[in-house]
């Protein structure tokens, strides 16, 4: 550079009446705004030759001298750097800032440029990160730059300044263009108002703190974001994997393999006869197992297999030998320590409290059949000779000929879930929608060869009566009531309307008020001159289920629950059954029973289990807002109470005085429930759709008229 053009750049320095600001520090380093410190103006000044002279130049040979400097300077190729030259070691400044966009969080750092004397090739920017250069104007210069003449002389001190920097270090600085001023706005940004960011792009280094951790920044802000407590679903996801984690501890292993689950795993309460397996408990766990995503079937087949082989075991209660088809209410694993040997032993009844056998045992193990095929889409394991003749040897139990005059299946008291004195003996409604269901499994699977060809037939026919008598004598509506109410009694001949010969005047006075003009159920129960008015949530959700409930009897089920909501539903789903027995006919029917007093346990008491078969009901119905307003009523309770067995009162305030704590299938009844609302289609592994195939049920005239 001519001496006279330095001496022109001088001359135009001392002529600037701006003044210079003070200099910030930030982070221990100099804040600049593009502007030379006062240190380096200092150090120009006495490198300059016209240092100390009086100099002057108009402003149109100012001008004509820079135009001819810039044409001078970019003429020369100085991007390539000399091949002699060494890299020196680069040195922090704080030219600039980089802008992190990492949690939300602006974290400033000093960005490392390379040195005057460095020759290296500069990087490529780096597409992560935002480059911003920060030039701080206080009020004072804004002010001043404010009053800048039009002509651009306020900032063409800036730009000689640094043209005059970069002839003294050998470097090349072309002009910059117009930019344009951008203010971020941020909660945990440090820097202050009046700092104005301007963007430049730079050669960067890749941060290590973002580059390739990216995917995972993305997966932590989904978390905090978009996550569960982003939509108040957390509590129920929760809730969900606690449950998951308790379900799996509960299970039972035989020779390294999953059998079963126990009972319950309360740690403050005596074992008695719940840390075994049984059949009817497992029921919703089966399901839960195959709902999840994927599916575990392992445990759900070996159940089923186990409980088939011990199906042929002799069955004798004190001299009695109970039917071939009967199958264990519950099973346990016993360890031989002198052998070093596991085995399977099964309680058929004998060891129960009323030395009952488990009707219903053997139709829920021909339904979890039906599902795990139905899930699998497996038919080896339904085929297996094994498995065929199993399901033969319960039917011919349920179907061999003998002195009734109804088609349904005539039970002790204490035979199903409600397994103590409470007055079901005779045709309990849930043991007959039992069986129609585990009929019409069995039909679906059975194979037509040998007998099996007779044996269908026979189900078909058991099912039309079955269906038929079911509908017709234990539907209870407004209507059926006030028939009811105004029956004669002792009528003869098939021309009779009360072919029970029920006493009207029997009628508990409740029914008249429990029964809504919109809705209606199954009684509980049917025989000569009596009729149990009782509601059980069991017998009439798997009615729906099993299509044993004609589609409007179906919709006028889910139409009572809504309606009486308070007295089924109450505080904690579900009742049992409705309403509690008490005072001198609690006596009579229990028996003085501890245990099943008013609104607790079997007589009226309210079981989170029952939930799963409501939300079955309710969804194949297309109500599933009544499964999800019971599901939260379960949600506020069910786990902080540690997952209880059931619950006592009229509306299911209190644990049960008794109940067992970390009850499994409580556990398991949720879960599937959850996953029957989460997914409609798991509907199918436990519902079946109308026969059209059945033939109708035929009315004759008795041939004894």
């Amino acid at each position: 550079m001519s001496k006279t053009l330095r001496e022109l750049l001088h001359s135009e320095m001392e002529l600037e009446d701006t003044p210079k600001p003070e200099t910030e520090t930030v982070n221990g380093s100099s804040a600049v705004d593009g502007d030379l410190t006062e240190l380096e103006l200092k150090s120009a000044e006495e490198a300059s030759p016209c240092n100390g002279k009086d100099v002057s130049v108009d402003e149109a040979t100012a001008v004509d001298a820079l135009e001819e400097l810039q044409n001078e300077l970019t003429s020369k190729n100085l991007d390539t750097p000399d091949k002699s030259s060494t890299t020196t070691p680069e040195k922090p400044s704080a030219d600039f800032i980089t802008i992190e966009a990492l949690q939300n969080e602006l974290t400033s750092k000093n960005l490392d440029t390379p040195d005057k004397s460095s020759t290296t090739t500069p990087e490529k920017p780096s597409a992560d990160f935002i480059t911003i250069e920060a030039s701080r104007f206080t009020e004072e210069s804004k002010e001043k730059e404010d009053s800048a003449s039009p002509d651009g002389e306020g900032s063409s001190g800036s730009l000689m300044k640094e043209i005059l920097e970069s002839s003294q270090s050998g470097e090349t600085v072309k002009p910059e263009k117009g930019k344009k001023k951008v203010r971020l706005q941020s909660s945990d940004s440090d820097l202050p108002d009046n700092v104005t960011l301007q963007p430049k792009a730079t050669a960067l280094k890749t941060c290590p703190s973002v580059g390739t951790n990216l995917e995972g920044f993305d997966t932590s802000l989904r978390s905090t974001v978009g996550g569960p407590q982003a939509n108040g679903e957390s509590g129920g996801a929760s809730m969900m994997e606690e449950a998951w984690e308790i379900l799996k501890k509960s299970y039972v292993y035989f020779k390294g393999k999953p059998v079963g689950t126990f009972a319950a795993m309360d740690p403050n309460a005596e074992a008695l006869n719940y840390n075994q397996v049984f059949v009817r408990d497992f029921v919703p766990t089966a399901l839960a197992c195959l709902m999840k995503i994927p599916p575990e079937t392992e445990i759900v087949k070996n159940f089923l297999l186990k409980t088939l082989h011990l199906q042929g075991w002799e069955k004798r209660i004190d001299n009695f030998t109970l039917g071939e088809g009967v199958m264990p209410a519950s099973f346990k694993v016993l360890f031989d320590s002198h052998q070093h040997k596991e085995s399977l032993v099964a309680d058929f009844g004998g060891s129960a409290i009323g030395r009952v056998a488990p009707v219903d045992s053997g139709f829920w193990w021909i339904i979890i059949l039906r599902s795990y095929t139905k899930c699998t889409r497996d038919y080896t394991l339904s085929e297996l000779p094994e498995v065929q003749r199993g399901m033969k040897l319960i039917l011919n139990l349920c179907l061999s000929d003998g002195f009734d005059t109804f088609p349904t299946l005539l039970c002790a008291d204490g035979c199903s879930m409600i397994d103590r004195r409470m007055g079901i003996y005779g045709y309990p409604i849930d043991i007959q929608a039992l069986f129609y269901f585990a009929l019409r499994c069995a039909r679906q699977m059975l194979k037509p060869e040998r007998d099996g060809k007779e044996l269908i037939e026979r189900i078909d026919k058991r099912i039309t009566a079955l269906s038929f008598h079911i509908q017709k004598y234990y539907w209870l509506d407004f209507t059926q009531l006030n028939n009811i109410y105004r029956y004669k009694t002792e009528e003869y001949s098939h021309t009779a309307v009360n072919k029970f010969n029920v006493i009207p005047d029997s009628i508990p006075d409740w029914v008249f008020d429990f029964m809504p003009l919109r809705g209606g159920y199954f009684i509980g129960n049917v025989s000569p001159a009596r009729m149990d008015f009782r509601w059980f949530l069991v017998g009439n959700c798997i009615a729906i289920l099993s299509c044993l409930a004609t589609p409007a009897q179906a919709t006028a089920i889910m139409d009572l629950i809504e309606e009486r909501w308070d007295d089924l539903i109450g505080e904690m789903p579900l009742k049992i059954s409705y309403p509690a027995l008490q005072g001198h006919e609690w006596r009579i029917v229990t028996g003085f029973d501890p245990k099943n007093t008013r609104w607790s346990y079997h007589n009226g008491g309210s079981w989170p289990v029952l939930l799963w078969l409501l939300t079955a009901a309710s969804i194949k119905i297309g109500r599933p807002q009544i499964a999800k307003r019971a599901i939260e009523l379960v949600e506020q309770r069910l786990s902080k109470d540690g997952w209880p067995e059931y619950y006592d009162g009229k509306t299911g305030r209190y644990v049960g005085k008794q109940a067992r704590k970390y009850q499994t299938w409580s556990i398991a009844g949720y879960l599937v429930a959850k996953l029957m609302v989460e997914d409609p289609s798991n509907l199918l592994m436990i519902s079946l759709e109308e026969d059209k195939k059945l033939s109708k049920p035929r009315l004759t005239r008795a041939a004894s008229f």
